[in-house]
């Protein structure tokens, strides 16, 4: 995950000269180890997507263990949590709300995550219809976390939130990942989820946790393999 001053002018398409002067001037997050910068790949995607620099895909070509399993929608809602009657009246402050429960370590900067999500939201809504968004970045969002989170929360009053269909957002879900692959993963299995008729109108109802778990538990079996299933139940 370590990047050297050369793997970060190659991926911005920079000089390395460039990356010395932006490490001051732009604050281009940076660790001096043994007198040698070292950048982490997830700080510096954070960092290119608030300052809207364009980056190499080759950025998202992390080294995962094989063997490492992807995670399950469930088991993440389970960790990020359930909440309800989130306050707000406006995007800024619903947003800001829904970072300061996000259950994240105390070293992650909340105030910098706050403020891609609100870029990524100036860019384009992430509001997917049916009442229903899904803050994140142009890229993924990947943390210092030990494990994927998602996080849903109903709002006390729906607010506008730009949607195609029009319609006030009254959901959200978050994602926080701590890699690429875990990140994309999940939003496949929460765009499959949002497909299911029964979680839809959970949803719709404010169902309560148990109902919400039991659905997705339901939703993330049904997507495992043969051996999958068979291996969970030993």
């Amino acid at each position: 995950m370590q990047l050297t001053v050369r793997d970060v002018s190659e991926l911005l398409n920079i000089s390395e000269k460039t990356v010395y002067r932006w490490i001051d001037e732009r604050k281009l997050p940076g660790y001096r180890l043994s007198g040698q910068y070292r950048f982490h790949r997830a700080e510096l995607l954070e960092w290119a997507t608030a300052s809207r620099i364009q980056v190499s895909p080759r950025i998202f070509e992390e080294r995962e263990a094989s063997h490492q399993p992807l995670p399950e929608l469930h088991d993440c809602l389970q960790a990020g949590g359930i909440f309800y009657r989130l306050s707000g009246t406006d995007k800024p402050s619903v947003l800001r709300a829904v970072v300061d429960i996000l259950r994240l370590p105390e070293g992650v900067d909340r105030e910098f995550l706050l403020q891609v999500l609100l870029t990524r939201e100036a860019l384009e809504s992430t509001a997917i219809g049916d009442g229903i968004a899904v803050p994140h970045v142009r890229n993924p969002i990947v943390l210092h976390v030990e494990r994927p989170l998602v996080t849903l929360c109903f709002l006390e009053n729906p607010i506008e939130f730009g949607a195609l269909d029009g319609l006030p957002v009254h959901t959200l879900f978050t994602v926080v990942s701590p890699t690429v692959k875990a990140h994309l993963h999940l939003l496949s299995r929460l765009a499959f989820a949002l497909r299911d008729p029964e979680f839809k109108t959970l949803l719709q109802q404010q169902g309560s946790r148990d109902e919400l778990l039991a659905a997705t538990a339901r939703i993330s079996a049904s997507l495992r393999g043969p051996d999958q299933a068979a291996g969970s139940s030993t």
